[in-house]
C-alpha cells in the first residue's frame, strides 16, 4: 500500500491507526493552518453513558492564521487529571486495561509545550504497545501543497473541506458498555487496546476499507 500523509492526533480513532498500520509509510502534516475540532487535539472514548470526547485545551499564538506545529497546550486548567479519571472509569473493568495502564498514565502526569509533542510521543507509545516493529512516522517540514503520497488529512471529519475519505466496515468487538449502548464502531485506538490487548494489532491489519474522494 502507497504511503498516507495523516493529520496529527490525540489518541488517534481506529480508522486512523488502521491506515497508519496497513500503509507502513505514513507522513504527518504539522504545517498546515491549524483546523479547529478535529482529532488533532480530541478523542472519543466509550462510557456506559455513550460517547465522550476528551478534548485538549490549546492555543493558538498567531490566532487563526497559526501552524499545527506552534499549537500550544493550555495547561492552564488540569485537563491531564480529568481525562486520566475519565479514561479509569471509562475502562478499569476491561480485560486489558490492567496490562496497559502503566504505559499510558505516566502521559498525564507530564505537561508538554506543544501539541505536537503531545502527540508525538502518544503515537511512540502506541507502536511500542501495539507492537508495530514496522511503522517508523515521518513529519513534515512545509505544507504539502501537493503531496506525493495518499492525502488523508481531511479524512475523518466529514464537515471538513475538501474531504478526502474512505469507507471503512469495523467488525464488532466486546466493549465495556454494549449492553447499554450498543457496538460503538472508531473510538479512540484506547477503547480498541483495552478491550483487545495483544489481538489489537491483528483486528487493525484486518480491517479492511476503499479510498474515496
Amino acid at each position: 500500500m502507497q504511503p498516507f500523509l495523516l493529520p496529527t492526533a490525540y489518541f488517534p480513532p481506529v480508522s486512523w491507526m488502521a491506515a497508519a498500520v496497513q500503509s507502513g509509510s505514513i507522513h504527518i502534516e504539522i504545517h498546515e493552518t491549524y483546523p479547529k475540532q478535529t482529532l488533532r487535539n480530541r478523542c472519543n472514548i466509550a462510557t456506559s453513558s455513550g460517547i465522550l470526547s476528551l478534548t485538549v485545551p490549546v492555543k493558538r499564538i498567531n490566532g487563526s492564521h497559526t501552524k499545527t506545529c506552534d499549537i500550544q497546550t493550555d495547561n492552564s486548567a488540569n485537563w491531564q487529571q480529568l481525562h486520566w479519571r475519565s479514561i479509569i472509569t471509562a475502562y478499569s473493568r476491561t480485560p486489558y486495561f490492567i496490562y496497559y495502564r502503566d504505559l499510558f498514565e505516566p502521559l498525564f502526569l507530564k505537561k508538554k509545550k506543544l501539541l505536537v509533542e503531545l502527540n508525538q510521543e502518544i503515537l511512540s507509545i502506541l507502536i511500542h504497545a501495539l507492537k508495530i516493529h514496522n511503522l517508523v512516522p515521518a513529519y513534515t517540514t512545509v505544507y504539502e501543497t501537493v503531496p506525493a503520497f495518499t492525502d488523508l488529512r481531511n479524512s475523518f471529519h466529514r464537515w471538513h473541506h475538501p474531504y478526502s475519505g474512505f469507507n471503512i466496515e469495523f467488525p464488532r468487538y466486546i466493549q465495556a458498555f454494549e449492553e447499554i449502548t450498543g457496538f460503538l464502531p472508531d473510538l479512540s485506538i484506547l477503547d480498541l487496546i483495552f478491550n483487545l490487548g495483544p489481538d489489537s494489532l491483528s483486528y487493525l491489519e484486518t480491517l479492511r476499507f476503499s479510498l474515496w474522494e
